[in-house]
């Protein structure tokens, strides 16, 4: 173990491994925290709190409920919610239930939530009221058997969820009827609160999660996680801020959804397995709230896309200094490259330490994270976490190892990789070789291990967080009649780090770019929208005519120099 050249750049107590591996599961801790100190926050969600007590009555409720439905071990249950307290309380009672949960961001598309339920294979659905009609519509092409609804309004203070049923359910997006079959939790919860919970065998191996990522087609793919991963995960983050982060009193904010692996392994995993309280934010976007939530709870941990940074920045409240981050002690960025302007405008409005990390769904947060106390430098992401191992090999055989400073694919190894692509063994395959996940990104190491990101192997776009993989964009726009050829890919942006940018090819129609985007937007979900459409007359391409993205990129870099 002594080999690795970012051990050296450890913070103090930072151990190399964390070898022998515990069999626990992120279950066994959260049934610690219970036991131990039972009336402690878990959650809070728009001033209310929910204790682990509470937690443990509602997912014991719902798995009861859920093993009554005919849900056996092994299925595969859906989760359309955004950060609300039923979306912690699902993910514990679907492993009660020795289930498998599979939250899908409930801002896809029809077509592409169609594509998600029909990929996993989910039988049952959980879902908050305005997504049930859309589910409804897409249930005869899918697994989906038992559609359960539920209302954001639920959890509340009473004074908020009055004005919620005065103001918002009068627009008639939340206040749903069910059809004959389907059911809304709140009822279920009341008839199986006393029932008691049947005993489910659940191992550290069986599958936990399937989270979705654009994979290796571009057509999402289904990651799966084992209740070891997560709990590996959970263990290496937290034993990263030990130093800073007190158990059952630093809370960490939820600004990222569930459905992304930032969020759900990260930060839900952690918070079970250090026993930190997690203060849920269901909207990032809306930023008056995040300040809102930012001032009542006074998180600790900060996570987020460059673009909540950002954003925060620019905050009035932030920037004349009415919120205080002085109980921020760690503030990280993920999703998308940060921008070192953005770094230090940060810290000089509001003195929080912000750095990077990068991970890859695939590699259920294996992560590399810059130090707690230690050095930050300008460029880097940060140090591979206790037994995440990094190599980086020759692009193009991927089976050379490179020295320090020079660039090739990254590939890592970890307790906690992806078991592989849920019923996709080829596609895994050409992922995971030898025990090594190969994530088509291209970067180096320096000499005290601190790796660097260059550019993607893949074409994968990132944008504000966010996977948006070009040709699912291309053949949107092919799709429009006036389209000839299309190609997508991501520039340089100051807000999402990158933009989703489309240069077509008209077929003698007339076409702007605003009909364009307007035709994207009802067929895809808005980050995956291009921001910017250039219109052509002919696209460069290689001498067996491959469309080259890259020259068009490196016009598009010159043109801004």
């Amino acid at each position: 173990m002594d080999q690795y050249s970012w051990f050296k750049s450890y913070d103090k107590g930072v151990p190399q491994t964390l070898q022998p591996y515990s069999e626990k599961t992120l279950l066994d801790c959260f049934h610690e925290a219970v036991r131990e100190k039972p009336d402690k926050p878990m959650v809070f969600f728009k001033g209310s709190k929910v204790s682990y007590a509470k937690m443990l009555a509602l997912s014991e409720s719902l798995a009861s409920a859920l093993i009554d439905n005919d849900v056996k071990k092994g299925d595969v249950i859906a989760l359309i919610l955004p950060n609300c307290p039923q979306v912690v309380y699902c993910h514990l009672a679907i492993w009660k239930a020795g289930a498998i949960a599979a939250p899908i961001n409930p801002l896809y598309s029809t077509s592409e939530l169609e594509h998600s339920l029909q990929e996993c294979g989910a039988k049952v659905a959980i879902c908050l009221s305005p997504f049930y009609k859309t589910i409804k519509k897409i249930q005869p092409m899918t697994k989906i058997r038992l559609i359960i609804s539920t209302e954001i309004k639920e959890y509340l203070p009473w004074f908020l969820s009055l004005a919620f049923t005065l103001m918002e359910e009068k627009k008639g997006r939340h206040s749903v009827k069910l059809l004959a079959g389907d059911l809304r939790l709140k009822d279920i919860l009341r008839k199986y609160r006393l029932s008691r919970l049947p005993e489910v065998e659940v191992n550290p191996s069986d599958p936990a999660l399937l989270l979705f990522s654009g994979g290796t087609t571009g057509t999402t793919e289904a990651a799966v996680g084992t209740h070891h991963s997560l709990y590996m995960a959970g263990l290496q983050l937290t034993t990263w801020v030990k130093s800073i982060m007190v158990p059952l009193e630093d809370i960490i904010l939820a600004t990222i959804p569930m459905f992304h692996v930032f969020g759900n392994v990260a930060l839900m995993s952690s918070a079970i397995v250090n026993r930190n309280p997690l203060a849920l934010v269901p909207n990032p976007r809306d930023i008056n709230d995040l300040v809102a939530t930012i001032k009542s709870v006074k998180p600790t941990f900060i996570p987020g896309v460059p673009t909540l940074f950002a954003a925060l920045c620019n905050h009035p409240a932030v920037k004349s200094g009415k919120v205080s981050f002085k109980k921020a002690k760690f503030c990280v960025a993920g999703g998308a490259p940060l921008m070192t302007e953005l770094r230090d405008r940060f810290y000089k409005i509001t003195g929080a330490r912000l750095v990077e990390g990068y991970a890859l769904t695939e590699s259920m947060l294996a992560a590399v994270i810059t130090p707690v106390e230690g050095k930050q430098k300008d460029g880097a992401v940060g140090l591979p976490l206790p037994d995440v191992i990094l190599k980086i090999v020759d692009a193009e055989s991927g089976k050379t190892e490179l020295p320090a400073g020079e660039s090739g694919e990254i590939i890592i190894k970890a307790p906690q990789l992806m078991l592989g692509y849920w019923q996709r063994p080829k596609e895994t395959a050409e992922m995971i070789r030898n025990g090594w996940l190969y994530t088509g990104d291209i970067g180096y190491l320096d000499e005290d291990g601190y790796l660097y990101i260059q550019s993607r192997k893949k074409l994968m776009i990132k944008c504000g967080g966010f996977q948006v993989w070009p040709r699912q964009v291309e053949e949107v726009l092919c799709s429009h009649e006036a389209v000839v050829e299309a190609i997508v890919a991501g520039v340089p942006d100051p807000y999402q780090g990158e933009a989703v940018k489309a240069w077509v090819v008209l077929d003698g129609i007339p076409c702007s770019p605003a009909e364009l985007r307007a035709f994207c937007k009802e067929r895809l979900t808005g980050y995956k929208v291009p921001k910017h459409i250039e219109i052509r007359e002919s696209l460069p391409k290689s001498a067996i005519g491959k469309p080259l993205s890259r020259i068009l990129l490196d016009e598009e870099i010159a043109r801004e120099q």
